[in-house]
């Protein structure tokens, strides 16, 4: 029976849920578990290959042609998943689906609505993670809580989470806690006030996965932990790396994310094995290597995230 994990993010946008939720897939493969993913996006877009990169980063087109988010991009270099057209479903695809169910008189002339008709749309896309041979399917949800757009998407997680049963679901939040530097003090109250939008609307994060500059105090877990009504040690720190963003899956199995994540779904956590990941990082994070200067020709050459995957 697959199990399910739901991603999302507050206080900012560009958090990085999709490398926090690419990161947790990886360390769940070294622990021999099969996992597949998918991004929900709020935009209006039905795909990405309209938007400018300027907006919205790097088109990343999968092996069957879809033009999807950059997130699938994370999802292929730090897992062993293949992206697809269906890994990606925009708010114009859920609504476009629909329409033209309506049109073809599939409601049988009800009343089409956005519950439930938008939200069991949505639900059928997570439900194609479902499969005998998948352990855990990732969904990120993209976006900020308090959004609007977003609100769909949430509120059939929330319906998703009630049908599959406690246990066969969880809730992380990827949330900032900025740092104040003339003051020299992390704030917690952004990362409260976001769970608190995400509780009005029925959803009860799990963990909480904290972004940071600087390293977090035991104030600062325990603070969290209870206005946040999140257990203790589901409150991990994610801080800036220092080298390479495949840093992050390390920084994560070193707070032992992953075995956390399998014991809130009653799964058995089997022993992690990362020497093949450690072997790329050590090449990557090498500054002894002698380096290769490649030019890129391209249009959007001004935004970095225009052309992540190069």
């Amino acid at each position: 029976m697959t199990c399910f994990v739901f991603v999302t993010g507050g206080v900012v946008s560009s958090l990085g849920k999709g490398m926090a939720a690419a990161s947790l897939a990886s360390i769940l493969e070294s622990r021999g578990l099969s996992v597949r993913m998918i991004k929900l996006d709020p935009y209006l877009n039905v795909d990405a290959g309209t938007m400018s990169p300027f907006q919205h980063g790097e088109v990343y087109v999968t092996d069957d042609g879809a033009e999807t988010d950059l997130d699938l991009g994370h999802y292929e270099r730090f897992t062993h998943s293949k992206t697809s057209r269906l890994s990606n479903f925009t708010t114009g695809q859920i609504y476009n689906n629909v329409i033209r169910k309506e049109r073809r008189g599939d409601y049988l002339g009800g009343t089409v609505q956005v519950i439930p008709h938008i939200t069991n749309e949505i639900k059928d896309a997570i439900k194609s993670l479902q499969d005998e041979e998948v352990d855990i399917g990732i969904t990120e949800i993209g976006g900020t809580a308090g959004d609007i757009e977003s609100l769909p998407f949430l509120e059939a997680i929330r319906q998703f989470y009630q049908e599959c049963g406690r246990g066969n679901a969880i809730f992380i939040h990827l949330t900032l806690l900025p740092y104040l530097r003339a003051a020299g003090e992390m704030k917690t109250k952004p990362s409260q006030q976001s769970v608190g939008i995400l509780r009005n609307i029925g959803i009860i994060p799990d963990f909480l996965v904290c972004r940071t500059e600087v390293p977090m105090e035991e104030e600062h877990f325990s603070k969290l932990a209870l206005f946040c009504n999140v257990n203790r040690r589901y409150v991990i720190e994610e801080r800036d790396v220092a080298n390479s963003i495949y840093e992050v899956p390390n920084e994560l199995a070193a707070q032992q994310l992953d075995v956390l994540v399998l014991e809130a779904l009653g799964l058995p956590a089997n022993e992690l094995d990362l020497t093949e990941w450690d072997k790329m990082l050590a090449v990557v994070t090498d500054k002894s290597l002698p380096k290769v200067k490649i030019a890129v020709v391209g249009k959007y050459i001004s935004l970095k995230d225009a052309y992540k995957s190069i």
